[in-house]
Formats: structure tokens, sequence, C-alpha cells
């Protein structure tokens, strides 16, 4: 009777077991339902990491194509900035080379009121035709010494007759005519002694030629 009794229980348990798993997480279920499908999952978030993966060094290689195009344009900025350097250079030699080669072909004065570097009319006017005489002579050089008057300190006079030269280089300058064209020199306070103070406070300007 007893052996009649645990019969029916071992039935029972196994009954049990086949209808939750039992208590010993013993399944009975259909076989690979539940395993399947949890590595179906998986499967798919590796699948949409990779995806994310491929995507971040898409982006990456995008970022690094536009890093080689800025290299490369910005190598070809310092190439064209080499040549117009070697190019001023090179006039720069040729006339430093010539300078004890040429001649005045023409010269001029323009002056200034007291204690000023401004370019009045007449000023204005006479270096619009110095600028179409260095641009329709390509060979002529040009250059400026600038002067003031003996009043006031010597440190500052000097100061004053640069800012004088400065004034006549930028107004030919912004007239198009290129720098390396342009000597200037400032000379401070004019020495000469039969001339007005008023005369002393000018840029003197002087055409240069190549003599042949």
């Amino acid at each position: 009777m007893s052996g009649a009794r645990i019969g029916c229980a071992v039935g029972a348990l196994l009954l049990a077991g086949c209808a939750g798993g039992g208590p010993y997480g013993i399944s009975f279920g259909s076989p690979g339902s539940t395993s399947g499908e949890a590595v179906d999952v998986r499967v798919t978030r590796v699948e949409g990491r990779l995806d994310a993966m491929s995507k971040r060094i898409d982006a990456v290689g995008e970022r690094m194509e536009g890093v080689e195009g800025g290299v490369i344009r910005a190598q070809d900025t310092a190439d064209r900035a080499s040549r117009r350097v070697a190019a001023v250079d090179s006039r720069l030699t040729r006339l430093w080379t010539n300078r004890f080669n040429q001649r005045a072909a023409s010269s001029l004065e323009v002056f200034f009121p007291q204690d000023s570097s401004d370019l009045n009319d007449v000023a204005q006017t006479a270096l619009l035709g110095v600028a179409k005489d260095l641009e329709d002579n390509p060979s002529l050089t040009v250059e400026l010494g600038g002067y003031t008057d003996r009043r006031g300190a010597l440190d500052y006079n000097y100061g004053l007759s640069q800012r004088r030269v400065n004034a006549v280089r930028r107004f030919l300058m912004d007239r198009g005519i290129n720098l390396a064209r342009i000597h200037a020199a400032s000379l401070g306070p004019a020495t000469e002694a039969n001339i007005s103070e008023a005369k002393k406070r000018r840029v003197t300007i002087r055409l240069m030629v190549d003599q042949d």
C-alpha cells in the first residue's frame, strides 16, 4: 500500500513538471523553442551594434576626407604665397643691385601743414600724376624722403616725418603701385637754412629709372 502511494506521488510531480516546468526548472515543452528565440534576439542585437559601428566608421571616414581636403587647400595656399614671396624677393634683389645704376627721371615735393601728415587736395593731385607715371612706365621706381621743420623734439620729428612718408606710400599703393617699387626714408628735420619752415614740412618724390 505504501509503494502505491509513492508511485502516485512521483506521478503527480512529473505531471506538475510537465505543466509548469516543475520546481527543479525541468521543462518538457517543444524542443529548442525558448532557446531559439533567445538566440534570435541576441543575433538581432549584435547586428544592430554592427550596423551602428559601420555608420560611425563611415562618419569618421568622411571627416578624414574633409581634413585631407583642408590640408591640400592649405598646401596650395602656402605654395602660392611662397611663389609671391619669391617674386617680390627677386624684384627687391634686382632693385638693390641696381641702386647705384639709376638716375632721377623727375622729382617733385608735396607739403604738409604744421604737425600733420594729412595729404591736402594739392598733394593728392600731384600724387595722382606720380601714380600715372609709374603705371605707364613699369621700369620706374620712386624714392620718398620725409622731412619736418626744426620745431619740436628730435625723436618726435623723426616719427612725424615717417608718418608723412607712410601717407604718400599708402596713397600710391592704393592706386595699384607695388610696394617693391617704392623706397622710403624718414629723414627728420630739414637742415636747409635758405628755405622757409613751411617748405621744410614735405616729402620729396623722385622717379628713378635704370641707366642703360
